[in-house]
């Protein structure tokens, strides 16, 4: 059985440097908790399409991006204290620069994975930012006993762990817009 889950946040960030920040793979071990250990394994990527121009007509953010059709192995553990690392092998199979890109999964903990991170320019209390929103499709391995684990601990857990990336992205853009002199 598929599932479906969503998430938003808003920061008060221009969605350059958002979505720059996402786009870019060495960001994802900082934004998973510190108890998975999480790891770049090996990686594959393929360059994405010219950045386009900024209002300001600069192409000022010159950071990496994998684009469509790169892949990255991570390990992590699954769950505190574990002796053993899982392997997860993903592609991404859309990119548009500024506005999302998903990744899909090769190999992994789950039968099926798709996950679209979205970026919009919005404004919230006259203070221009970006709306993050993640859609994220997913199936268990395992039949009745992974719709089990989904129930037990699975849903809860990707509750937690995108709130857990929320927490952190608002520690770690800070620093990176300082970088930019945002």
């Amino acid at each position: 059985m598929r599932h479906h889950f969503e998430a938003a946040q808003w920061v008060p960030y221009p969605i350059e440097l958002v979505f720059a920040f996402f786009a870019n793979p060495e960001n994802l071990p900082p934004l998973m908790p510190r108890w998975q250990r999480a790891r770049i394994e090996e990686a594959s990527f393929v360059s994405p399409p010219p950045r386009p121009v900024s209002a300001d007509g600069s192409r000022r953010l010159r950071s990496f991006a994998a684009g469509t059709g790169s892949t990255m192995t991570i390990s992590f553990r699954p769950f505190p204290l574990s002796p053993i690392r899982m392997p997860w092998e993903a592609y991404i199979a859309e990119f548009e620069w500024n506005d999302h890109f998903c990744d899909e999964q090769v190999r992994g903990p789950f039968a099926y994975w798709r996950h679209c991170h979205r970026v919009s320019r919005e404004t919230r209390d006259g203070q221009q930012g970006t709306e993050i929103k993640d859609d994220l499709t997913y199936e268990m391995l395992f039949g009745k006993l992974g719709e089990l684990a989904h129930k037990v601990f699975v849903q809860a857990q990707m509750k937690s762990l995108f709130a857990y990336r929320q927490k952190r992205l608002m520690q770690i853009l800070p620093k990176i817009a300082s970088q930019f002199k945002l």
